[in-house]
């Protein structure tokens, strides 16, 4: 298979066919690739946070497995994020932090995950009691070993929350590089309509002089103009999502021109109702236009599946081509911060199949 050098899985609305979706699934055998939008505490699953809350010996307000999953249906980004921050309250200690990141690199493996670019929420967790060295070591603990455990190699990202001011954020950044944190990278992500990019032009600029590397949320729920923002006034690298680039045709231009990755999370759009349906998804028009663009999971514990099941839900709506996934594979791999020696690892690995 030859690519460009550079250029819950039954949920209905997602799906369609049920059938289709597991004849899809079975003729796909995963890629090798790079996942670069992924949150380490959006791949919390039910049957782990009740795990962690029972060895904490917390009391959940759930009464078992169905009824925490049955709140996994989301009518906007602010519903989703008022669970995925109460879940975390499981999150105490070191351990939990790496058992939570073991479980993805496990099942992000076994998904032809071959790089992981792990965001991880630091705010979240000060704000609730947590140490920054207890979330921070603890994740970085599993990300130490995952290559030997897992054949995934791994950069850590830490994402601040847009809708907490400024001031905030520096401060945890100075915090993460006073105690040397092993971080590559920062991002923006949490609620973005009302919070645009400038708002953190400091941040961006203090991280950029210690030497990371820039990823943002943009383009999701807020407009082309956050993007273009994203890009000018924070000067990041990469646009996480970005999918709403498609309303602004010169954006698209410039995009495609620059070679601008997009990491496009379609399952996630589905649920957070950025589209109706998967078959809405812009994706597809995305690739003809020439975009650089990536699959990714963003949250797979809450928007029903990790990277091949997103994949397997494209293929059985789309009918992907091969030379389309393996685009999509190789777009993943040059788009990451991983070095070019790894970089060229991979792209080795997803030739020769």
């Amino acid at each position: 298979m030859e690519p460009t050098q550079n250029p819950d899985p039954t949920h209905p609305e997602v799906l369609g066919d049920a059938g289709a979706l597991a004849a899809a699934g079975e003729a796909l055998r995963p890629l090798p690739l790079a996942e670069l939008h992924l949150h380490i505490e959006g791949t919390l699953q039910p049957e782990l946070i009740f795990e962690l809350a029972e060895r904490n010996g917390m009391e959940l307000p759930y009464a078992g497995l169905e009824e925490l999953r049955g709140l996994y249906e989301f009518t906007d980004l602010q519903s989703f994020l008022d669970l995925y921050y109460a879940n975390m309250a499981v999150l105490q200690t070191e351990q939990d932090f790496a058992d939570m990141t073991r479980a993805y690199l496990a099942r992000a493996a076994a998904a032809g995950v071959r790089h992981a670019e792990i965001m991880m929420d630091p705010q979240a967790h000060l704000s609730r009691g947590i140490s920054l060295e207890t979330c921070v070591n603890g994740v970085a603990s599993a990300l130490a070993t995952s290559v030997q455990e897992f054949g995934i190699s791994t950069l850590l990202i830490a994402a601040f929350l847009r809708d907490l001011p400024e001031e905030a954020a520096l401060g945890v950044l100075d915090s993460l590089l006073a105690m040397n944190a092993p971080i590559a990278a920062i991002g923006l992500d949490s609620a973005e309509v009302g919070n645009p990019p400038a708002k953190f032009e400091r941040l961006f600029g203090r991280a950029r002089e210690a030497g990371l590397r820039l990823t943002a949320h943009a383009g999701e729920e807020g407009p082309p103009s956050y993007i273009i923002d994203a890009l000018d006034i924070l000067g990041v690298e990469r646009i996480d999502h970005g999918i709403r680039c498609m309303e602004d045709p010169e954006l698209v231009e410039r995009l495609v021109e620059d070679r601008i990755p997009l990491t496009v999370c379609p399952l996630s759009n589905v649920r957070l109702r950025a589209v109706d349906t998967l078959a809405d998804h812009p994706l597809p028009a995305m690739l003809a236009a020439g975009l650089n663009v990536s699959v990714n999971s963003d949250d797979p514990a809450y928007f029903g599946g990790y990277v091949d099941d997103n994949f397997a839900q494209l293929n059985a709506v789309f009918a992907l081509s091969e030379f389309d996934r393996a685009r999509l594979a190789a777009n993943s791999i040059h788009s990451s911060f991983a070095s070019e020696e790894r970089k060229a690892e991979l792209l080795k690995e997803l030739n020769d199949i």
